[in-house]
C-alpha cells in the first residue's frame, strides 16, 4: 500500500514538472516571437519583473536573425536573455542557457578575463577577445562587445558575441594571397538590413536597436553606407567619417562626389545611375580623398534590399581599401613587361641558331639530332606564344594595344583558323558550320588570335570527344562566331571568372598548361572592336565560346 502511494506521488511530481517545462517552453517562445514584453524572474529578493524598454517584435526578430550571439545579463552575471545564435555557439539548449551564469560558458582560463570585462562594461562600453567553449569542450575565439541598456527594473548589460573563428583562420590567408575583396563582401553581408526604413517607421523606442546596429557596422574594416532608391545617401558608418574627416552634412545625399577623385567621377556616376535604374549590384573601383588629402583606391559594392513585392526599399554599400593590392598589381605588370621584353631577344637568337643547325648542309645530321631540333623548335614556339601573351597584357595595361582596322570576311577568317587547327591538332575533328560570308570591321591578325585561342581551349579541355564545331551566324545586326566542344564544361562560378587575368580552369583528370591570359587578351581585343564575348556552358556537357562583332552591310 505504501509502495503504491509512493509511486502515485512520484507520478504526480513528474506530471507537475512536465507542465512546468511546457509552460517555460511556451513562455520562451512567446518572448522570442514578441508576444510578451516582460518576464518575472525569481531571485533571493523574491519575484522581480523585467520589462524591455523597447518591446518591439521587429527588433527582437532582427536580434534573433543576427549572425552574432546576443546576451543580456544582470548585475550578478546571470543570463536574462540570449538569441538562438549564442545557444548554437555554446552548443547548449536555449532553455538551459537562461538563468545560467555567463562565466559558465567559458573555460577556466577565460573566466577571470570575462569577469573583468563584465565588471568594466557597467562603467563604459568595451570589448575584448575571449575564448568560449561549447558542449563538446571545443574552444571558440570570440569578440565580446559590452554596452549597458536600461530596463524598466534597472540597468542590464548587453553582450554582442562575434565568432572570430573564421576571421582568425583567414587572417593568414589574407596576408599570403592579398585577397580581402571577397572576404569584405562576406564580412558585410550582415548589413543588409534597413536603416532608412528604421529611421522613418520606428519611434524613439527603437533607439537602443539602432545603437546595436551601429555597433555592428562600426566594428568592420570597410566604410559602409545606405542610400534610398533615388540614390541619396542616408547614413555612413564611423569608418567613413574617420577616413574623410567630414561630417554627414557635407557628404550626405550626393555630397560623396566631392570626396571622389575628379578623374573617377564620370565612370562612378554612370555606373551608380545604371545600378539605381536596373536594380542590379553596383560595383566600381575609384579613389576617395583621405582627410590628409591623399587619394586611395577603393572597391565599391552595393546591393538593394527589396520587399515582398520586389520593390527596392534601400541599398546597402561598402567601400574596401584596395590601394595596396593596386600597387602590387602595378609592380607585377611592370615586371611582366620588363621580363617579356628581356626574354624576347635571347629567344629570337635561339630560334635563329636552331634554324642554322637545321639547315646545316656540310654533312648529314643524324636523325636523332633532327628529332631533338624539331622538339626544341616546338618548345620555343610555345615559349614564344607565352611571351607574346605577356607582351599583349603589358600593352593592354598601358593602353597601347593598337592595330589597323579594315574589312574582314568571316569565311576567310574561319577558314584560315580551321587550316591552322587541322595542322596543329591532327587527332581532332573540326567541323566548319560557318554560314554565308559576312563582312565585319576589324584587324584580321588579332581576330585570328581570338578565334585560335577559343579553338585551343576547346582542344585543351576535350580529351575524350575530339570533335570541335566552328559556326558563324547573324544575330540582330551582329555576326556571332562560335566554337563548341564536348569537354569538361564550366560551372557558374567559373563562367563569371573565365575572362579575368591569370584565371585558369583546373582539370583535375588531365594536366593543362598556360598562364590564364588568353581569354583575358581575347576579351580586350573584342572590346576594342566594339564587340562582345561570352560563353554558354554546363559542367560535363561542354562549352560554346563566342564573340560578336557589328555586321557591315553590303
Amino acid at each position: 500500500m505504501e509502495q503504491n502511494n509512493s509511486n502515485n506521488s512520484l507520478l504526480a511530481e513528474i506530471e507537475e514538472l512536465r507542465q512546468q517545462l511546457e509552460e517555460a517552453t511556451d513562455t520562451i517562445h512567446a518572448i522570442r516571437t514578441g508576444q510578451v514584453d516582460a518576464l518575472v524572474v525569481k531571485d533571493n529578493d523574491g519575484h522581480q519583473l523585467y520589462t524591455l524598454k523597447t518591446a518591439d517584435q521587429t527588433y527582437r526578430v532582427f536580434i534573433e536573425k543576427m549572425n552574432e550571439g546576443a546576451v543580456t545579463i544582470n548585475r550578478e552575471g546571470i543570463v536574462l536573455y540570449c538569441n538562438t545564435r549564442f545557444a548554437e555557439m555554446a552548443d547548449t539548449p536555449l532553455e538551459k542557457v537562461l538563468g545560467m551564469p555567463m562565466v559558465s560558458f567559458v573555460p577556466e582560463e577565460s573566466k577571470e578575463k570575462l569577469q573583468k570585462l563584465i565588471d568594466g562594461g557597467w562603467d563604459k562600453d568595451c570589448k575584448q577577445e575571449i575564448t568560449i567553449k561549447d558542449g563538446s569542450d571545443k574552444d571558440m575565439c570570440c569578440l565580446f562587445s559590452c554596452t549597458t541598456i536600461d530596463l524598466d527594473n534597472g540597468t542590464a548589460l548587453s553582450l554582442i558575441i562575434t565568432d572570430l573563428t573564421l576571421l582568425k583562420a583567414t587572417e593568414q590567408e589574407l596576408k599570403l594571397r592579398n585577397d580581402q575583396l571577397e572576404e569584405a563582401r562576406s564580412a558585410t553581408e550582415m548589413l543588409n538590413e534597413s536603416l532608412e526604413v528604421t529611421v522613418k517607421e520606428r519611434t524613439h523606442d527603437l533607439t537602443i536597436s539602432r545603437e546595436h546596429f551601429k555597433l555592428l557596422t562600426n566594428n568592420i574594416a570597410q566604410m559602409t553606407w545606405t542610400n534610398l532608391p533615388d540614390g541619396r545617401i542616408t547614413s555612413y558608418n564611423q569608418r567613413w567619417y574617420d577616413y574623410t574627416g567630414l561630417d554627414f552634412g557635407t557628404t550626405g545625399g550626393f555630397g560623396w562626389k566631392d570626396v571622389l577623385n575628379p578623374d573617377d567621377l564620370a565612370e562612378t556616376t554612370e555606373k551608380y545611375r545604371a545600378a539605381i535604374q536596373s536594380g542590379e549590384m553596383f560595383e566600381v573601383e575609384n579613389r576617395y580623398r583621405r582627410h590628409d588629402g591623399v587619394y586611395r583606391w577603393h572597391l565599391n559594392r552595393a546591393n538593394p534590399l527589396k520587399n515582398d513585392s520586389g520593390e527596392i526599399i534601400f541599398w546597402v554599400g561598402t567601400a574596401t581599401d584596395i590601394e595596396d593590392q593596386k600597387r602590387e598589381m602595378e609592380r607585377k605588370d611592370e615586371f611582366i613587361g620588363i621580363a617579356s621584353h628581356e626574354l624576347k631577344t635571347p629567344l629570337t637568337s635561339l630560334k635563329g641558331y636552331l634554324q642554322l643547325i637545321s639547315g646545316y648542309k656540310k654533312e648529314e645530321l643524324p636523325p636523332v639530332i633532327k628529332n631533338y631540333i624539331a622538339k626544341a623548335g616546338g618548345s620555343l614556339n610555345k615559349l614564344q606564344s607565352l611571351i607574346n601573351d605577356l607582351l599583349d597584357v603589358s600593352k593592354i595595361k598601358a593602353g597601347r594595344l593598337e592595330y589597323a582596322i579594315a574589312d574582314v570576311n568571316t569565311n576567310d577568317l574561319v577558314g584560315q583558323c580551321m587550316e591552322n587547327a587541322v595542322h596543329m591538332y591532327p587527332l581532332y575533328t573540326f567541323e566548319n558550320r560557318a554560314g554565308k560570308n559576312y563582312k565585319i570591321r576589324g584587324n584580321q591578325e588579332r581576330l585570328e588570335q581570338v578565334l585560335m585561342n577559343l579553338i585551343n581551349n576547346a582542344v585543351k579541355y576535350s580529351h575524350f570527344n575530339k570533335t570541335v564545331l566552328i559556326n558563324s551566324e547573324e544575330r540582330e545586326g551582329y555576326v556571332r562566331i562560335s566554337v563548341t566542344d564536348k569537354g569538361i564544361g564550366l560551372s557558374n562560378d567559373q563562367k563569371s571568372k573565365i575572362f579575368e587575368r591569370f584565371y585558369r580552369v583546373e582539370d583535375k583528370k588531365n594536366m593543362t598548361s598556360g598562364l590564364g591570359m588568353g581569354l583575358y587578351i581575347s576579351n580586350e581585343i573584342i572590346q576594342h572592336h566594339k564587340g562582345r564575348i561570352g560563353v554558354d556552358s554546363e559542367p560535363g556537357k561542354g562549352s560554346t565560346f563566342y564573340f560578336e562583332l557589328p555586321l557591315v552591310e553590303e
